[in-house]
């Protein structure tokens, strides 16, 4: 968990003002310990990726919303990837196999 200070200070050049809109739209999501904003290691890890495409990369506010929804939908997707590969390694050798016949490139004609 880190407080808004110390994610300002890690963040050049992240200003408060910008941190605020972030969490008002929604991009970030942060909880309220006193009267300070604290942030997840993944929020933390998400305030990072938008610096880096906000003052890096020059994408403009308007459109940080759909890149980071176009984020979240890449992640979700690989999330179920991966659960579905481990559900796939639970299965038996011959269940296995039949599936890994079905995911093959169709041959050209």
């Amino acid at each position: 968990m880190m407080r808004a200070t110390e994610l300002i200070a890690a963040n050049s050049p992240l200003s408060r003002e910008d941190l605020d809109v972030w969490v008002r739209e929604e991009l970030i999501v942060a909880t309220r310990e006193s009267a300070e904003l604290v942030f997840t290691d993944r929020e933390c890890a998400r305030v990072r990726l938008i610096c880096t495409l906000r003052y890096q990369l020059d994408v403009e506010h308007e459109t940080l919303p759909v890149v980071m929804s176009l984020l979240d939908q890449l992640y979700e997707t690989r999330a179920r990837l991966r659960a579905l590969g481990a559900a796939v390694a639970a299965e038996d050798r011959a269940t296995r196999e039949a599936i890994l016949a079905r995911l093959a490139p169709a041959e050209s004609d």
